[in-house]
């Protein structure tokens, strides 16, 4: 130590404080690390391995310079070790972390397979200099060094010619891979890469300088002790100088430190996660602040020989703030986190809104108010589209949009059903360009399968999404499509109750006054003139006759109980005949795919059942052959339909026609024309007896409708 207080004061502190950060930083690496492979150990052996040699350095600055002359050999040696090993470890580790052992074809590997051998026989060379030719002054006592042993080229020493190359070599060599790295097999790898990649490069550039700096030390210092052999001399005489040049190297080492803690925590570059967590960042911050006050707190105590206790105390209580900090963050945190889920959590009002609408003001359930507080509040996009599809679209679902007020366009999910083949999967990342500015797609999923997309833009502060804000955000979508499509085939069913009750009212009314003030007078009048003039029996056959009309008529207009198609013919014989006979003339090509077995299976459905799936899939073949053919076009209008049983019976209905065009998913093309409730009545019906009804439509190549109906609770 150089005698000054705040040189010394400031030294120790920034010593002890980076050997406290790295060893948070080389636990947290540990314990997070997905798999802890032989890149996830060498990174943790280098964090750990650096804290072990700032705890030596605090250890010989609160010591003093007496102490440093009688170690002075032992330090001096020890000292070349991390000097040597830590440039080829940082490459070694750079070149794991850009994929080179990932991805034996990528022109990463061929491009470093040479020089990674080069780097290799580098190393051993600086290594043979350091222990075979033993350029370091040896002490034999405590007082004098030797370096007529010493080689040199001229009077440069040997080793100032091979470590400054040797240092360049590393470092270039780990730069060159940070910048051009082997694609990632990694979700997001590629643009976590390319977000680290700022930080990576600058504690690369950093550990440049000190490696530089040490060895111009180094070489400062063989210089001088060719002047003296005297060692307390030679750091006595030097003590301030070296005591800055400590500080400023030390002061380096934390800025890399820092550096590299920044890309640990903001991009998991080490643990091997799919997206970073939203408190890791949290918690780097709250280990800098505690490693700062415990190291101003030692750093003082030491520097200023305050009497132990007066030290234990002031850490103890540095110890018990820190706690009742974290503490109080913890708790503010989760009050924060229940704020914003609140809009999740409360009543949403669909059963007064359902039993108090009338037919005039239909019950409308408005989710752009949580949907916004995901988007604005929870996960901090800048733009938000939620689309449902599968049996929610065709349940007329609308999708969300944030902001409100943002273009009425949809990104088309294309090839991404494809690669959304498990509920695991917590996302994919996106090219903004080809998806209307969004980056990330998360599934949303349910018992039946893939319900939804969730598309979002860049964050507000152009970070990455955590780990918690997209298991948030495909938790809350789900909840918020499943509430959609509920509000939605509720008020359906509600309206078509409503509508039969008023039919069966009107009919009812219709019906007595029919038989009462026309029927019943009649009849009684037949009977009056029967038994008044039996020669007038043409008239009362006259009169009998029509009352049986209106009887007949009356019980003509009441609603069929039955399907007899079905019952008569069958299900997909059924289907059969409605495009042999009814649309015969629609389509230029029909194509039937009926499993062999199909038909028998399908004889054991429900009578309800069975119907519901017919009139379904009439609506459908009826939708196609009235909609699909595009206008002004030659091109033949092909139907295709496939039925298999796959745990239950599957149907679909596939046109080459038109598509839906511009109208958002979840509406057939006969609500274009005002023909009726069409598919979306349907879709309802099916999600009550069980079943489902998708539609999925490219528009200009074809349009597909897939009914589901599972075998469970769907047999007579």
């Amino acid at each position: 130590m150089s005698g000054q207080f705040l040189l010394d004061w400031a030294a120790l502190a920034i010593s002890l404080f980076i050997a406290i950060l790295l060893v948070w930083l080389g636990l947290t690496v540990l314990f997070n690390a997905e798999r802890r492979s032989w890149g996830v150990l060498l990174a943790v052996g280098g964090l750990l391995a650096g804290a072990a040699f700032f705890v030596s350095h605090s250890i010989v600055l609160s010591l003093g310079a007496a102490s440093l002359i009688r170690a002075f050999n032992f330090w001096w040696h020890v000292g070349w070790a991390p000097l040597i090993a830590a440039p080829y470890a940082w490459y070694l580790l750079m070149l794991w972390y850009s994929g080179y052992w990932e991805a034996p074809q990528s022109h990463l590997h061929r491009r470093q397979r040479l020089w990674l051998w080069l780097s290799v026989g580098g190393t051993l060379l600086v290594a043979g200099v350091l222990l075979l030719a033993n350029p370091l002054p040896g002490l034999p006592g405590n007082s004098g060094l030797q370096i007529e042993r010493q080689p040199f080229l001229g009077s440069v020493p040997l080793l100032s010619l091979v470590y400054p190359p040797y240092i360049l070599l590393c470092i270039g060599l780990a730069l060159d891979a940070l910048l051009r790295p082997a694609p990632s097999r990694r979700v997001m790898g590629d643009l976590a890469r390319r977000r680290a990649r700022p930080w990576l490069t600058a504690t690369s550039l950093v550990l440049l300088v000190v490696s530089l700096l040490v060895g111009a030390i180094i070489l400062w210092l063989l210089q001088m002790a060719r002047q003296t052999s005297d060692i307390s001399s030679l750091i006595y005489s030097n003590a301030t100088t070296l005591s800055i040049l400590d500080l400023i190297l030390a002061a380096l080492l934390m800025g890399a430190s820092w550096l590299l803690g920044q890309a640990i925590v903001s991009y998991e570059i080490f643990t091997g996660k799919t997206l970073p967590r939203r408190g890791f960042i949290q918690q780097w911050r709250s280990a800098m602040a505690l490693a700062g006050a415990l190291s101003l707190a030692a750093s003082t105590t030491i520097t200023a020989q305050v009497p132990a206790i007066f030290g234990v105390i002031a850490i103890l209580l540095v110890a018990a703030f820190s706690y009742a900090w974290f503490g109080w963050q913890s708790f503010n945190e989760r009050e924060n986190s229940i704020r914003q889920l609140r809009p999740f959590v409360t009543s949403q009002r669909l059963f007064d809104s359902l039993l108090t609408s009338t037919p005039s003001n239909q019950p409308h359930l408005d989710l752009m108010a949580p949907f916004s507080a995901l988007c604005r509040d929870v996960l901090g996009a800048r733009q938000a589209t939620l689309l449902p599809l599968g049996a929610l679209a065709a349940l007329g679902g609308a999708p969300l949009r944030y902001p409100p007020d943002s273009p009425d366009r949809l990104p088309t999910p294309g090839r991404l059903l494809a690669q959304l083949s498990s509920p695991h999967m917590t996302g994919l990342p996106l090219d903004p360009h080809l998806y209307d500015g969004a980056i990330w797609a998360a599934p949303l999923w349910s018992e039946r399968g893939l319900i939804g997309i969730l598309f979002l833009g860049e964050k507000q502060d152009g970070g990455f999404y955590s780990q918690e804000e997209i298991e948030i955000a495909r938790a809350s979508g789900e909840r918020l499509a499943d509430i959609q499509a509920s509000a939605e085939i509720a008020r359906r069913l509600i309206v078509l109750q409503r509508q039969r009750m008023a039919e069966s009212q009107v009919l009812d009314q219709q019906t007595r006054r029919i038989l009462h003030d026309e029927v019943l007078p009649r009849l009684h009048a037949a009977l009056l003139e029967l038994s008044s003039e039996p020669e007038g029996s043409a008239k009362v056959t006259q009169t009998l006759a029509s009352a049986h009309r209106q009887i007949a008529n009356l019980l003509h207009d009441l609603p069929k109980a039955t399907s007899p198609e079905v019952a008569r013919l069958g299900l997909i014989p059924a289907l059969q005949e409605i495009v042999n006979n009814e649309l015969k003339n629609a389509f230029d090509e029909v194509t039937w795919e009926i499993a062999t077995d199909l038909e028998q299976r399908a004889r054991g459905l429900a009578p309800l059942s069975a119907e519901v799936i017919y009139y379904a899939g009439r609506e459908a073949l009826r939708n196609a052959a009235r909609h699909a053919r595009p206008p002004e076009s030659n091109e033949p209008l092909r139907l295709r339909v496939r039925a298999v049983w796959q745990d239950g019976l599957q149907i679909e209905i596939e046109d080459n026609g038109v598509g839906l065009g511009e109208n958002r998913p979840g509406r057939d093309r006969s609500d274009r024309t005002g023909s009726g409730q069409g598919l979306t009545l349907h879709s309802t019906l099916m999600a009550v007896v069980g079943g489902s009804l998708e539609l999925e439509s490219t528009p200009g190549v074809a349009t597909r409708v897939r009914l589901k109906l599972p075998q469970e609770n769907n047999h007579a």
